[in-house]
């Protein structure tokens, strides 16, 4: 009853999360980063691959579960037959004649009916080991789905970002380009005044023509992360999908790395799932022991065989038997101890590969959370440079205005303010990843909305 009131718990969770209605969504629309995640999570062939392997598990408890409960046949044949044998009797010969000459084979018919009923009553705790077996292999499947979940949530994630840092990048670009052109408006109108060089105009022309390749760079690089977001969300990849948003800075309050360490062994999927593969290790390793372990079955014939059909249900024909079985292994040249020495590998296995990983997981955890400080620090550093570069550029261009600057200076001012903008946009970027991946290595929500809410 147990594992009926958890299997229907897992189905209504699944049919809550999964088979509701696919969500509408208007290609010609901005896509947000909720919207684009719950498509992926509806769409994506990975979560479906997650679903049937669960299916599977569910189909292979049943099947285990069959086995502590009778098996019921029905069966039955037809026979028309007819048969000499007793004409090539050894003995034939010396019977009287006028016997044998009674004795004429003739084809006979022979039918039969009948249930059979096989009933296990001791198997030294087989069947309810294989069941516990199969129930681990299916909570390491969910666990395996959760796993897809965050990881496939994750992945949109960084293709959604991937995105709006090449969108921002392009941004910085096209602006470095427009204050390019307007420093080059500038240098011809100082040359056809008479305060400028001829050499200003063509350093200037040049300047705003190194920018182009730059800009199809740029666009190019926002072609490839939108067909690297489309390919998640599964929409063809040419799509001009548009995203809503921009890239921003949102800190996160965490505790101390030992507490965010706790946190991750604890509710990690794929920890999770390695500890429910150990303890599968040792159902296994059980149920070796219980080969060489008594076990008794009853087997229950009943039925009919007649030569008439019109004689069925004729008590006079009817057939029964009762058979009560028993196996003890006394000798099978080590193939026991064969298995109990696999199971009992396969489990110490588990234990070394579940120790490994968790050390992992910390290592992990460490390396996001020491990325996630370095990011937020690295943009506080990068705010201010972009202040400074601003006020810089001010400057040089209002003293270029005044022949005070030269063109070298304003580029040099127009080159460190954009490097500075591309530094605080990246230092963003990788604030934003260092928190989905320590989000990710301590199996918590990765999305902001789902941390608040």
């Amino acid at each position: 009853m147990r594992l009926l009131i958890r299997q229907f718990t897992a189905s209504i969770t699944i049919a809550a999360v999964f088979l509701v209605p696919a969500m509408a969504w208007d290609e010609s629309q901005p896509l947000s980063l909720e919207t684009a995640v719950s498509l992926a999570l509806e769409r994506h062939p990975d979560i479906h691959i997650a679903m049937e392997q669960l299916s599977e598990l569910e189909g292979k408890i049943t099947e285990v579960r069959s086995g502590a409960f009778p098996q019921i046949s029905l069966k039955g044949y037809g026979l028309r037959l007819r048969d000499p044998s007793i004409l090539n009797s050894s003995s034939f010969d010396d019977l009287p004649p006028e016997f044998r000459a009674a004795l004429v084979p003739r084809a006979n018919n022979m039918f039969d009916v009948g249930v059979s009923v096989k009933q296990p009553l001791y198997q030294a705790g087989k069947v309810r080991t294989a069941l516990n077996l199969a129930e681990e292999s299916l909570e390491e499947k969910k666990s395996d789905r959760e796993s897809v979940l965050q990881q496939l949530t994750f992945m949109v994630f960084q293709a959604f970002h991937d995105l709006l840092l090449a969108e921002a990048n392009r941004d910085v670009v096209r602006e470095n380009y427009s204050q390019r052109q307007k420093h080059l408006e500038q240098a011809r109108s100082r040359f056809e005044n008479g305060v400028a060089t001829e050499v200003d105009v063509l350093r200037s022309e040049v300047n705003v023509a190194n920018m182009e390749p730059e800009i199809i760079v740029a666009d190019n690089r926002i072609r490839l992360a939108r067909s690297r977001l489309n390919n998640l969300i599964v929409v063809d990849l040419e799509t001009p999908t548009e995203i809503e948003g921009k890239l921003e800075y949102h800190p996160w309050i965490v505790g101390s790395l030992e507490e965010i360490q706790a946190l991750s062994l604890q509710r990690r999927p794929t920890l999770q799932a390695m500890r429910h593969q150990l303890q599968q290790a040792r159902l296994t390793l059980s149920l070796a022991n219980a080969e060489k372990k008594l076990s008794v079955d009853l087997d229950g014939q009943v039925g009919y065989t007649v030569r008439s059909p019109q004689n069925f249900f004729d008590n006079d024909y009817s057939r029964w038997s009762i058979t009560a079985n028993f196996n003890l292994p006394l000798f099978d040249s080590g193939r026991k101890a064969g298995l109990i020495v696999q199971a009992t590998a396969r489990q110490r296995a588990a234990e070394y590969r579940l120790a490994k990983y968790e050390n992992d997981v910390r290592l992990e955890v460490k390396q996001a959370y020491d990325d996630m400080q370095s990011a937020a620090q690295a943009i506080s550093a990068a705010r201010l440079s972009v202040s400074q570069a601003e006020r810089v550029l001010e400057m040089m261009q209002a003293n270029y205005q005044y022949g005070a600057a030269t063109t070298l200076d304003v580029m040099d001012s127009q080159t460190a303010l954009a490097v500075a903008r591309n530094m605080q946009i990246l230092a963003i970027y990788a604030y934003e990843m260092a928190k989905a991946r320590l989000r990710l290595a301590s199996g918590s929500p990765i999305l902001d909305w789902e941390v608040n809410k």
